[in-house]
């Protein structure tokens, strides 16, 4: 078999994934195709209140230091930098019912671990460059949630001008409660939001102080990338983060939803 026919028959072979239909077909091989996954990848879902059906997570997407006060604690100043994010994987998602107290394990490579309580928007529809005034209607629901933090090691890439995956974007580090539906709680574009470890309040302050509110928070995330149903904002934290260590018990509170309580172990 000369070169010629070796690629056509590979071509074939793949069902036509390599040959000029890549970029169209590599969002789903087995569209069409009736090729078979090598093996199978668990979806991870969000429980919906109210509801049997699960909510499918496409990305997770994280605002940084959305809060004045809280950036103020990490060197920036917040009347001059504009909003940024990063993600976390799907399987970063750690879902705690409520009325529970999940077992969340202390991570490795870390002596700095921090909490970070935030609100949660979920979307049922996306686009590109969607306006501010337009952003809310593609909201399903919201939860409380925690960007858990392996601050040393996020410090020390910072300081490297180096990315900082590693300290965010991490197994489990990212608790959350159900979903609560637009429909039956409104949207939360104010309430107070707080977090107590082991009984003492450490973080405090009302979804009203964001810099940046949820609506520009997704007016701002689809001018970069195009936002589909499935994907959820992590808002960002008030100020007062710090470390937690095994047996501490975290219990995160937004007006509205029911609380998260967490154990680090």
């Amino acid at each position: 078999m000369n070169r010629r026919n070796m690629l056509r028959s590979s071509t074939a072979t793949l069902g036509g994934v390599v040959g000029g239909t890549l970029a169209a077909g590599c969002v789903s091989v087995t569209a069409g195709s009736g090729a078979k996954t090598l093996f199978e990848v668990p979806i991870t879902t969000i429980p919906i209140v109210g509801s049997s059906e699960v909510y499918p997570v496409r990305r997770i997407y994280c605002i940084g230091r959305n809060y004045a006060a809280h950036a103020r604690e990490m060197g920036s100043d917040p009347t001059r930098e504009p909003p940024f994010f990063f993600q976390k994987p799907t399987d970063a998602i750690q879902y705690v019912a409520p009325g529970t107290t999940g077992n969340h394990p202390y991570p490795p490579l870390t002596k700095n671990y921090h909490y970070e309580v935030e609100l949660v928007a979920a979307l049922k529809t996306g686009g590109r460059n969607i306006p501010m005034d337009k952003a809310l209607d593609h909201v399903f629901g919201y939860a409380v949630g925690l960007d858990m933090t392996r601050r040393d090691l996020q410090r020390f890439m910072g300081d490297q001008k180096k990315p900082w995956e590693i300290g965010k974007s991490f197994d489990m580090s990212a608790p959350i409660g159900p979903l609560h539906p637009v429909s039956q709680v409104g949207h939360f574009t104010k309430g107070a939001i707080s977090l107590s470890v082991n009984g003492q309040v450490k973080q405090s302050a009302d979804l009203s102080y964001m810099m940046w509110s949820v609506a520009e928070q997704i007016a701002q995330l689809s001018a970069a990338f195009e936002l589909k149903p499935g994907d959820i904002i992590y808002s960002g934290t008030p100020e007062n983060v710090g470390p937690v260590v095994k047996g501490d018990v975290m219990l995160a509170r937004i007006a509205g939803l029911p609380d998260l309580s967490v154990k680090v172990v």
